[in-house]
Formats: C-alpha cells, structure tokens, sequence
C-alpha cells in the first residue's frame, strides 16, 4: 500500500483545574477514542513525552463557555494554556472548540454505556469521554463527520 497523507493523529484536551482528559484520533483520523485523564500539574510532561512518541497534527483544545456563549471562569486559565502550548510546540497548531455541555453529554454516553455505578463515580472517566466529544464537534464544524 502507498504513502498515505494524514499519518498522524489529532490530540483534544479537556482542561481542568485538578484534572485533564485527553482523547486521540488514530493515526488515520477516522477513530476518535477517549486517551488517558491525568493531574493537571503533570499535563505538560505527559504530552511532551506524547509527542515525542506519537506524530500529532493538531492540538483540539476544549473552550469552556457559559450557556449564554459567555466565557467561563476557567476560560483565561485555557486561553493561557494554549497560548502555552502554541509556544512550547510551535510545530503543532493549536484550535479552540467549544465545549459546552460536553461534560453533560459525557455523562449521558457513559450511563448509556451500562457502565457499572462504580465506574460511572469515577470522575476520570467523564474527562476522557468529554475529551472524546469535543474533537467529535471540532471533526462535525470542519465537515470532516
């Protein structure tokens, strides 16, 4: 089989204060996954050590907005984020997707998942799959569902 384009994989991140959820497509593009929820404080690290891994293309940054399309609280400490990321990895560009309600939504897909009331108590769980939704909207906005 021949070279194909789009080797590499795309990254969403749902930051958080105390915890951060991360989700991947495969190296393909075509599968979305829930990836690893990690402290906040160890984010950094982990994806510097990602990257050196793993060809990724694109950081989906997870944009916290109020019902109303208002910024969240958390919404200066995400901007600066990516700002952080943008110069810290400079060859991988950095986009901003809504994410509200993801959380909810996490919730939902994770009771219908007939995940067991122990593991839905998990809260780790609930950032990866919100993780997981936010790179499914980036992929829906830029047509590519």
């Amino acid at each position: 089989m021949g070279y194909l384009c789009g080797m590499s994989r795309i990254i969403a991140i749902d930051y958080g204060l105390k915890r951060t959820g991360l989700a991947v497509t495969d190296p393909l593009q075509i599968i979305v996954s829930p990836l690893t929820t990690i402290p906040t404080t160890e984010l950094f690290d982990y994806l510097k050590d990602y990257f050196s891994r793993e060809e990724v293309e694109l950081i989906v940054l997870g944009d916290p907005k109020y019902p109303d399309g208002n910024p969240a609280q958390i919404s200066g400490k995400v901007h600066a984020f990516a700002d952080f990321l943008r110069k810290e990895f400079p060859q991988i560009p950095v986009v901003l997707e809504d994410e509200s309600f993801s959380s909810e939504e996490a919730k939902q897909t994770v009771l219908r998942s007939g995940a067991k009331k122990k593991k839905r108590r998990e809260k780790g769980i609930l950032d990866r799959v919100a993780a997981a939704i936010i790179l499914e909207r980036y992929f829906q906005r830029i047509g590519k569902y």
